[in-house]
């Protein structure tokens, strides 16, 4: 009897010390689970583009593009110049925008958004100049919003608008596309400014700055409405954002309206097969960069 009660006495012990190991083990797995869930929590958020690329590409000065007197050596040249800069603010907003859509489902979802994410979307939000606070409209506008102005596009404008890198405000301010400022001393003033008047042709430190803030105005402000919403159309349309039907909504970018949008159609037009051979150079030269 002595040695039953014994042996009942064992059998629970070593039941008991399974139970034991099995709930250890049990909520080791269950912590290593936890601890992959938020690494690859961490591993997404990480990812996360910048809004503003802290650091301007200054790059070279403007070259003295009047000194080039053959016009289609000066054009490509012009065109070589640009090309970096506005593939690096694209390159930034094509990445905003794939992390954009990726959170926008997951809200459309119900899926929870982390506070990193949100974060990240108010700072969007407040970049982009989206100053609602429902998220769904947030979203539809930042999708408006955050996506990129063709090559083609920027190329042509600041061609026209600069005269080729040649006019005073080019040379003295790098800004290539006529952007105005309002604050004394913020820019240059033109010689024709009519009397009354306060606005400053603005002065940027390099020619990237003045790309960045080029697409950002587009991409941003009320006037250019149209021209988010053609771009949003053909994305809907499965379509390629291309500039041509861009130039539809820049009528409010000059007062010749109508004619304006005329001469960009045809500077891409006629320009066109020099913009196409400087940007497969680019591309090749970046892949080979890539492969070094």
């Amino acid at each position: 009897m002595q040695l039953k009660f014994k042996l009942i006495v064992v059998i629970f012990v070593l039941a008991l010390s399974a139970l034991v190991l099995s709930l250890v083990f049990d909520m080791g797995g269950r912590d290593m689970a936890e601890k992959r869930d938020v690494t690859a929590e961490k591993a997404v958020t990480s990812a996360l583009p910048p809004v503003t690329l802290k650091r301007v590409r200054r790059g070279a000065e403007l070259p003295a593009f009047a000194e080039i007197r053959d016009i289609p050596t000066r054009k490509t040249e012009f065109f070589n110049f640009l090309m970096p800069a506005i593939e690096e603010q694209n390159t930034l907003i094509l990445q905003q925008r794939s992390q954009l859509e990726r959170l926008h489902e997951m809200h459309r979802s119900g899926a929870q958004i982390s506070s990193r994410e949100n974060r990240w979307l108010s700072e969007l939000a407040l970049h982009y100049r989206v100053e609602t606070t429902n998220r769904s409209e947030m979203f539809a506008t930042l999708l408006r919003r955050v996506d990129v102005i063709p090559d083609t596009l920027v190329l042509i404008q600041a061609a026209n608008e600069s005269g080729w890198g040649t006019s005073r405000f080019a040379r003295e301010a790098n800004n290539l596309f006529g952007e105005w400022c309002w604050s004394p001393g913020c820019g240059i003033v033109p010689n024709s400014r009519p009397e009354g008047q306060i606005y400053e042709v603005r002065k940027f430190d390099s020619v990237t700055a003045s790309v960045r803030s080029y697409i950002r105005n587009l991409n941003t402000h009320h006037a250019y409405q149209d021209l988010r919403q053609i771009r949003a159309d053909l994305r809907t349309d499965g379509k390629q954002v291309t500039a041509q039907p861009l130039t539809h909504g820049l009528l409010a970018y000059s007062e010749r309206g109508e004619d304006y949008i005329h001469e960009l159609n045809q500077m891409i037009r006629v320009n066109l097969p020099i913009i196409r051979d400087v940007r497969e150079t680019f591309n090749e030269g970046t892949l080979q960069a890539q492969a070094q």
